[in-house]
């Protein structure tokens, strides 16, 4: 992934999607793709249970995805004076609305 800047970690997401459990793998690569492509400032950063994306020259996270047994949990923060948006998404969910939410709260961060 060119562009993006390391965290202090090292941990690549090639090393955590092998704790992603196999039938939630396409849906998590859809959306993580899908988070890369807003913008040249994306920064993903891979924790232990879970890949937070952040908007680099602010570096505020927007989008938070923890994969779970049958479905992803989405925590989406537009700033700082809203309530996180924490969604819950099945392996058969249209994610169209949820891609939408994710693009507005990227372009929300200044």
């Amino acid at each position: 992934m060119d562009g993006l800047i390391p965290s202090g970690n090292k941990r690549t997401y090639d090393d955590f999607k092998k704790q992603i459990p196999t039938n939630v793998i396409p849906l998590f690569d859809t959306l993580r793709e899908f988070c890369l492509s807003l913008g040249e400032k994306t920064i993903e950063d891979v924790r232990m249970h879970r890949v937070v994306f952040c908007k680099s020259f602010t570096f505020r996270w927007f989008v938070d995805m923890e994969p779970q047994k049958d479905h992803i949990i989405i925590k989406i923060q537009k700033n700082r004076k809203e309530p996180v948006i924490v969604n819950e998404i099945s392996l058969e969910s249209n994610i169209a609305n949820i891609k939408k939410t994710i693009q507005n709260a990227y372009k929300s961060i200044h």
